[in-house]
């Protein structure tokens, strides 16, 4: 019986790599633990250096410290700095950013767009001629701008490029600029769910949605529905409690029916040492059915 997660624009010799990817990276669960990155260009130092960051998070390479240690499902960063690190931490299971923008000019001042900067097969190339463990790629959309028309296509191609090699496809999808209004409106989220899915991109990384200013994970349902058999990942955002940042995110699985997370700010804003336990935590939950206290054990160590 073909897996319901294998697109059918991957070609039958690639069927076994891709299958192979999306199993290690999900842990056989179909959930994904994406340890996201790619904030040096998006936020630039602003999620690195400051008060209360730990000092060393202001060095890439905390990074990798962080994903060559802890239980992740992949790595998302740039291209970049995976060919300026990645001889050194050959065993991180890595996804490639193909594009990516700076946080300086204001989404109200110009509609955003998010060039890509390359191509899946430099991905291929990187993960042949330098042996790493590259399993996919991923790549932002924002939605409800001049330039829509233009990452939809630039995504389109992408994701199928990646099947075709068999690669994992995740999509950044969020809708920005002066015509939305709420950018945690769970019908609009859901609406950016349905445009992953047509885009046929595996994982979607999506807004979570509010209830008079707080996460409702019931909310999630919608966007969860929506993206059919794309799994919807939530993004994790500002660095908060952890305790409570592991009690949403079981709620957002198991309440929201999400399948898994992009998690960036609360696992790297941590010396190394708790930002490993808590990437485990985290983890845990996505991947192994953990309970909120089974996380907090591993967190605390």
């Amino acid at each position: 019986m073909i897996p319901s997660w294998l697109p059918a624009d991957v070609p039958k010799e690639h069927e076994g790599r891709f299958l192979e990817n999306f199993e290690k990276s999900t842990g056989g669960s179909g959930r994904l633990m994406l340890f996201a990155g790619d904030q040096k260009v998006e936020h630039l130092n602003d999620d690195f250096f400051g008060p209360d960051i730990p000092a060393e998070d202001n060095d890439p390479e905390h990074l990798f410290k962080i994903a060559s240690a802890a239980d992740i499902g992949v790595f998302a960063t740039q291209f970049g700095l995976i060919s300026r690190c990645g001889r050194d931490y050959r065993d991180i299971p890595y996804l490639i950013k193909l594009n990516s923008k700076t946080h300086l000019v204001p989404y109200r001042e110009k509609d955003p767009y998010s060039r890509q900067w390359l191509g899946v097969e430099d991905a291929v190339h990187l993960r042949e001629s330098a042996g790493l463990d590259i399993r996919g790629v991923g790549y932002t959309v924002y939605l409800g701008g001049a330039y829509e028309h233009a990452m939809l296509r630039e995504a389109a191609r992408i994701v199928h490029e990646a099947h075709g090699h068999g690669m994992l496809a995740v999509l950044w999808i969020y809708p920005k600029g002066p015509y939305v209004k709420d950018e945690h409106d769970a019908h609009l989220i859901a609406g950016a769910a349905g445009v992953g899915a047509c885009l046929g991109a595996d994982f979607v990384k999506l807004k979570v949605p509010y209830l008079n200013g707080r996460f409702d994970p019931s909310l999630l349902r919608e966007a969860t529905q929506a993206g059919g058999r794309t799994g919807v990942l939530c993004e994790g955002g500002e660095r908060i409690d952890e305790t409570e940042f592991l009690a949403q995110l079981h709620e957002q699985i198991h309440i929201g029916r999400s399948r898994g997370n992009g998690t960036g700010r609360n696992i790297h804003q941590h010396p190394l040492e708790e930002a490993i336990r808590m990437a485990g935590a985290i983890y845990a939950i996505t991947c192994k059915n953990a309970t909120v206290e089974e996380a907090v054990k591993i967190l605390k160590g």
